[in-house]
């Protein structure tokens, strides 16, 4: 298989866990799926289904009392879990970056936003100082943000949310990256602002040839930006569909899912009310 037919990521038998004072908790049970390269994935389910724990593992960012084991975490060709902790944070940013929930929350206070954005990229290359602030603005201008000089001036607490969100997005793809794994990355926006950044992630994803994870509780937004989706129930893959066969999902707990949306013409006296253990059996 060449090396462009190869998956850009494969995950088998992930598992996340805890310790407490009545023995280990698992929150990611052996999941396993593959991402293609240049391919948009979707992982969603409830608060509390492991979706967010998958991500930060994918990076190695599982911390005492924490403990990740999988038998493959592979990406490009390369065993992430052989990786040395130096070799992984030149690996983190470069070629895998990573967009937290709430990330305007994630900017230092006190450093402007250019020169943060700057040093997402000096950790990794060594630029002339002309060259480094050429590329701030230039990826500034790249997430729609009006008078990027101005705006590299700035500090985090004098900036919207959304533009706070578009600042993050620039920070995380200025390196360049093969895979960007996105963290519920709208959750703290207005719903008129969400579709710009997200619209914003597909182009520069898209444009740049990278591969996506998209992490959400919200299924008809992850159907419409991905190509294919992972449903987690309790630490589980309960459902694994194109995007656009969200609406024949086999699943008791996906139907759940999708049942207990509101809908713009809802017509319905109650929402149904969801089985939360439909996929801890499975």
């Amino acid at each position: 298989m060449s090396d462009q037919q190869a998956p850009l990521l494969e995950v088998e038998n992930l598992r996340v866990s805890f310790a407490t004072p009545t023995g280990p908790v698992e929150v990611v049970k052996g999941l396993s799926f593959t991402l293609g390269r240049e391919e948009r994935l979707g992982i969603v389910g409830e608060s509390g289904s492991g979706k967010s724990m998958t991500g930060r593992a994918i990076l190695r960012l599982i911390r005492t009392p924490g403990r990740q084991t999988a038998d493959v975490l592979r990406f490009d060709g390369l065993e992430l879990a052989a990786q040395s902790a130096r070799q992984m944070r030149g690996i983190r940013g470069a070629r895998i970056s990573m967009i937290m929930q709430d990330p305007k929350f994630s900017l230092n206070p006190v450093m402007t936003i250019g020169e943060q954005i700057a040093e997402a990229l000096k950790v990794h290359e060594r630029l002339p100082r002309r060259d480094l602030q050429a590329r701030v603005i230039e990826m500034l201008t790249s997430v729609r943000i009006n008078d990027p000089e101005r705006v590299a001036q700035m500090y985090p607490h004098e900036v919207s949310g959304g533009m706070g969100q578009r600042v993050m997005i620039a920070m995380m793809l200025i390196p360049r990256p093969q895979l960007l794994i996105a963290d519920e990355p709208t959750s703290a926006l207005d719903v008129s602002v969400q579709a710009q950044v997200l619209d914003l992630i597909e182009e520069l994803v898209t444009g740049n040839g990278m591969g996506l994870i998209l992490i959400s509780h919200d299924l008809n937004l992850v159907a419409r930006y991905c190509d294919r989706i992972l449903v987690m129930n309790a630490g589980r893959v309960v459902e694994s569909c194109a995007a656009a066969d969200l609406h024949k999902a086999q699943h008791p707990y996906t139907q759940g899912l999708l049942a207990a949306q509101p809908r713009m013409q809802e017509t319905r006296d109650e929402l149904p009310v969801l089985d939360r253990t439909a996929g801890e059996s499975t």
